[in-house]
């Protein structure tokens, strides 16, 4: 199980994958929106997504979690 946390503060500006879905090490699960940038967060490993802890619209603080992937 790994859990995949914000970097930074920012805007959860899109959502690209639901709890249940499978990803590979590599693949985008969000991308944050902080200073007008767009940065996605990445899966750190193959699984599946347990569970995923934000919303489109939602705020991160650093170190909150985005996701877990197991």
């Amino acid at each position: 199980m790994a859990e995949v946390r914000a970097e930074m503060v920012a805007n959860v500006w899109k959502v690209v994958v639901a709890e249940g879905d499978p990803v590979a090490d590599g693949d985008t699960l969000v991308i944050l929106e902080s200073m007008k940038m767009e940065i996605p967060v990445l899966a750190e490993g193959d699984g599946t997504v347990s569970t995923l802890a934000v919303s489109e619209g939602d705020v991160v603080q650093e170190g909150d979690v985005i996701a877990v992937i197991s």
